[in-house]
């Protein structure tokens, strides 16, 4: 016995005396893994991801063995350079979206190019590049290993092919260790892939990633994989559909009234009107931020419990869903990725009501490849950049939101003057991330918005009283948002002054919405919420007047506003608050009822219809008035604490938050309303021509 001990511990010493490149390629890959999970979603003692990097790493490690011992060092640098890359851009983009990157956003990369400074400065943190340490331990190791002759001495006792058996048979023997622990729902959204934060949680990044470029090469080649799955879902979806179309006091109020949507970049509700501020709106010194934006809530009405429901699309899928009732795609962005579908939009309804229906940017057309993909929403026309404006001042990413709307309302009068009725969308693009260039501006302009925080003092050596400022939230990406967003307000409320003196506001809708958040991180809300200005520090739990900023708190704090106003409504019925959650998904049934059409392949509802209602998000989370849903952690937080659901309406809720994400990514994946729903024998119809694009 004691022999057999003895040479079992002999044969254990010689493979891992003869496998050391090996062994520091999986271990490190490993530690990286658990790092880049620690840094994210903080499940360091999740044994189950650990287990498939482990399996993975083995996988990957076993084909080294195809070459000789000598060669192998290229062979696990390369991986090593592979899986290193996955965690540092995984770190930076999960600290700008709280998600995982995807191949889908290929894509998306072209939309970089004004971008650069706001991924810099808001994005890009020296810690993200901590996995570099891998490539420098296995350089060293391999260094080490030369100067003993160590791959000569391996090659002269190793069997390849035997190594190579062995380490699959491991490899095979942890993946059936990891399969053990798998649930059905664990194996279903390893599938569906929609889900990135619970891959990560459960299998690990590196098994995320791999399955996203499968998922990815999938959607390239759609044709081949889903399409009948995908279109009998559609029809049995539709089918059970409830069709009818309800009427409410609000039905075709605003029927033949010009429409002028604005498009505001990253305005916020808490900007409005902040629930943890007892309602109020946002002030510094006094100050409000969006003064404008208050008295349009306050005389229109106002969606206080609004959300975005973006994805990695941000601005393009907030106008993807403003337009057309369906969710972001799952993977990619429709903008770039799924242009080319047939959707039934806002514009497209109105036209057919006899609307001309225009959009302006102050931005490239190929932002967000807008000069394609408007047309094919719907838009007669479209107003870009230098072609459409004079770019007479800057600030950001292009023309200001000033300049903007003042030569917008030269192009409206002209519409106005050759139309009976028209649609108008305009994209605000100054308050914009990374927001810091507003800081110029105001010096230039003398329209300084102060962020600090003023308060009066006694002076221990004259006695008296004196005014002195606390740093709070200047110098901070946060407090430059204030200050951008102060700016915005102001240009929409030159706008409307502008609109009104042109006769333009007689006979229309203002129809406001937020497109998203502004991507800042939660350490900054945790100082603006919990700023103690006496010593320039953050309130810590368990001091007076604390608010927990943590990450269900982020999530609802992330809605955004919608509003719809007239010159007229102050005072009328439709001077309100309305405090039901909503989404963006839900907007055009909602406007659909008010000006008079109907989209039937609509997934969100007119929100005065329904008793209850739930915005579901892209990534499977879901929230209604009672709560909100974690679908990666599996959490709920209640929003009030009095109110208690039972499991089976977290149930209900959950398993009808994953039929929308799926009937919606069915829906833009494989072209359905084309294919099935407008043309149910599957002979496809012409394609629609372009339009007039300006700029």
């Amino acid at each position: 016995m004691k022999a057999a001990i003895q040479t079992g511990f002999r044969k254990i010493k010689t493979v891992a005396t003869t496998n050391i490149l090996l062994i520091t390629f999986v271990i490190s890959t490993v530690i990286n893994g658990l790092i880049c999970r620690t840094m994210t979603i903080h499940n360091f003692t999740y044994i189950k991801p650990v287990i498939a990097d482990i399996t993975v790493a083995l996988l990957v490690g076993s084909f080294a063995y195809f070459m000789r011992p000598k060669h192998r060092f290229i062979y696990f640098f390369s991986w090593s350079f592979i899986f290193t890359l996955i965690c540092i851009i995984n770190a930076i983009y999960f600290k700008n979206y709280l998600s995982f990157a995807s191949f889908s956003l290929l894509g998306t990369l072209s939309q970089l190019g004004g971008y650069t400074d706001a991924v810099i400065e808001n994005i890009i943190d020296f810690k993200d590049f901590i996995y570099l340490w891998q490539l420098f331990c296995l350089v060293f190791v391999h260094l080490q290993l030369r100067r003993k002759h160590y791959y000569d001495k391996v090659e002269q006792i190793e069997i390849r092919k035997v190594r190579f058996l062995n380490s699959i048979v491991v490899t095979l023997i942890m993946l059936g260790f990891l399969m053990s622990m798998l649930t059905s729902l664990d194996i279903s959204r390893l599938k569906k892939q929609w889900n990135r934060e619970y891959i990560v949680q459960e299998f690990g990044i590196y098994t995320y990633q791999g399955n996203d470029l499968v998922s990815y090469i999938r959607t390239q080649v759609n044709s081949m994989f889903g399409y009948d799955e995908a279109a009998k879902r559609f029809r049995e979806f539709y089918d059970t559909k409830d069709k009818t179309i309800s009427t409410n006091k609000y039905t075709n109020i605003f029927a033949g009234k010009n429409i002028i949507v604005i498009h505001a970049e990253s305005i916020q509700n808490f900007l409005i009107s902040d629930d943890n501020k007892g309602g109020k709106p946002t002030t510094f010194n006094g100050q409000e931020v969006t003064p404008v934006l208050n008295r349009l809530a306050k005389e229109g009405m106002y969606f206080s419990n609004f959300y975005s429901e973006e994805g990695a699309g941000t601005s393009s899928d907030s106008e993807f869903t403003f337009n057309t009732s369906l969710l972001p795609s799952s993977f990619g962005t429709v903008f770039t990725n799924y242009y080319d579908r047939e959707y039934v939009t806002i514009p497209k309804l109105l036209k057919e009501l006899g609307y001309k229906t225009v959009s302006m940017h102050g931005n490239l057309g190929s932002a967000w490849n807008r000069q394609i993909v408007h047309p094919r929403l719907g838009y007669d026309e479209s107003y870009f950049y230098k072609s459409a404006y004079d770019i007479d001042e800057k600030i950001g990413l292009g023309l200001s939101d000033s300049s903007f709307f003042r030569q917008s309302v030269e192009h409206l009068k002209k519409i106005d003057e050759e139309n009976d009725k028209w649609y108008s969308l305009l994209i605000m693009l100054t308050n914009h991330t990374p927001f810091s260039d507003i800081v110029n501006w105001e010096k230039e302009n003398n329209k300084v918005f102060d962020v600090d925080y003023k308060y009066e003092k006694v002076n221990e050596e004259t006695g008296e009283k004196e005014t002195v400022s606390a740093p709070y939230m200047e110098d901070t990406a946060l407090g430059y948002y204030f200050k951008s967003a102060h700016y915005a307000d102001a240009s929409i409320g030159e706008f409307i002054d502008e609109l009104d003196e042109a006769g333009l506001l007689d006979d229309t809708v203002l129809v406001i919405y937020g497109d998203h958040d502004n991507k800042q991180k939660i350490k900054l809300y945790d100082r603006f919420y919990n700023y103690d200005y006496l010593t320039d520090s953050v309130k810590k739990e368990g001091d007076e007047g604390y608010i927990n900023v943590d990450s269900y708190f982020y999530e609802l704090n992330r809605s955004v506003p919608f509003i719809i106003w007239t010159k007229d409504m102050k005072g009328t019925k439709l001077n309100q608050e309305i405090t039901k959650v909503m989404g963006m998904i839900d907007v055009q049934p909602t406007l659909g009822n008010m000006f008079g059409f109907y989209n039937e392949y609509a997934l969100g509802h007119d929100i005065f219809s329904i008793d209850e209602n739930v915005v579901v998000f892209p990534s499977g989370n879901w929230v209604t008035d009672k709560g909100y849903y974690n679908s990666a952690k599996e959490g709920y937080r209640p929003i009030n604490l009095e109110t208690d659901v039972s499991v089976d309406y977290i149930n209900y809720y959950q398993q009808y938050a994953e039929k929308i994400v799926d009937i919606s990514n069915d829906i833009i994946t494989y072209d359905l309303i084309k294919k099935v729903g407008e043309n149910p024998d599957n002979e496809l119809q012409e394609e629609v021509g372009d339009s007039n694009v300006k700029g």
